[in-house]
């Protein structure tokens, strides 16, 4: 069973396929989608995958396809393309985003020069860049992966 949701909580989905066709793409669509350099997606079958908490909004994207968001936090969830059985779901989304991990590049035409020198970039966790009292005060308000709303 794979599960995830948005960043409040609000949208929360379910499948019971194993991830298929993981693969980023750079495509100037899916870069103003994600508001980023790529948007990462992996694939899963529409007849397993179900909603098990609220509904995404859609933004019908193009003339063949919608990409489904929450409407309360911003969260991008899902592209589809019209009439597939299939809907591209954003990797970011995965309560466990490590299983899957992209084997594939579309979109490449648009592709960013930063892409290629980011994995190189120099190395920080969250709270390098925090003072200790910065870190005391802060409280997130993100839903757990794979629980409840907290």
């Amino acid at each position: 069973m794979i599960t995830g949701g948005c960043q409040c909580g609000a949208v929360r989905y379910a499948y019971d396929s194993t991830p298929e066709y993981p693969h980023i793409c750079h495509c100037r669509m899916c870069q103003k989608a994600v508001g980023n350099y790529f948007a990462a997606f992996t694939a899963c079958r529409r007849d397993g995958f179900r909603w098990t908490r609220g509904a995404p909004a859609s933004f019908r994207s193009s003339t063949v396809a919608t990409r489904g968001f929450c409407r309360d936090c911003g969260a991008p969830l899902f592209f589809a393309y019209d009439g597939s059985d299939y809907l591209g779901i954003t990797i970011g989304s995965l309560d466990d985003p490590a299983v899957v991990t992209p084997d594939r590049q579309f979109g490449v035409e648009s592709r960013q020069p930063a892409f290629a020198i980011l994995h190189g970039l120099p190395e920080g966790r969250t709270e390098d860049d925090m003072t200790p009292e910065r870190a005391a005060k802060m409280r997130s308000f993100q839903h757990p992966d794979g629980g409840e709303p907290a």
